[in-house]
This record gives structure tokens, C-alpha cells and sequence, in this order.
């Protein structure tokens, strides 16, 4: 249980950093046995 919650801190941590660097598009969690095993950044760039 003790390592899940260590997993689970890290890929929060690692979405936290995400969001800080994205302007538009998407972030994916992939999940699999109650566990994040892929975070998928999709950015998208605007052009004005």
C-alpha cells in the first residue's frame, strides 16, 4: 500500500509539472490495475 501511494505522489507530481508547461492540448492519464502506468502530453500550438 505503502508503494502505491509513493506511485501514485509521483505521477501527481509529474502532472503537476505538466500542467506548468502546457498552454493548450491535453494531458492523458493510462491506468491499469489501479495503477498510472503512462502520462500522454498531447500540446497543441496556436497560431494567431
Amino acid at each position: 500500500m505503502r508503494e502505491r501511494k509513493y506511485k501514485h505522489e509521483a505521477a501527481l507530481t509529474k502532472v503537476k509539472s505538466l500542467l506548468d508547461t502546457i498552454q493548450f492540448g491535453s494531458i492523458t492519464l493510462i491506468i491499469q490495475d489501479s495503477q498510472v502506468i503512462q502520462i500522454d502530453k498531447n500540446e497543441k500550438i496556436r497560431l494567431k
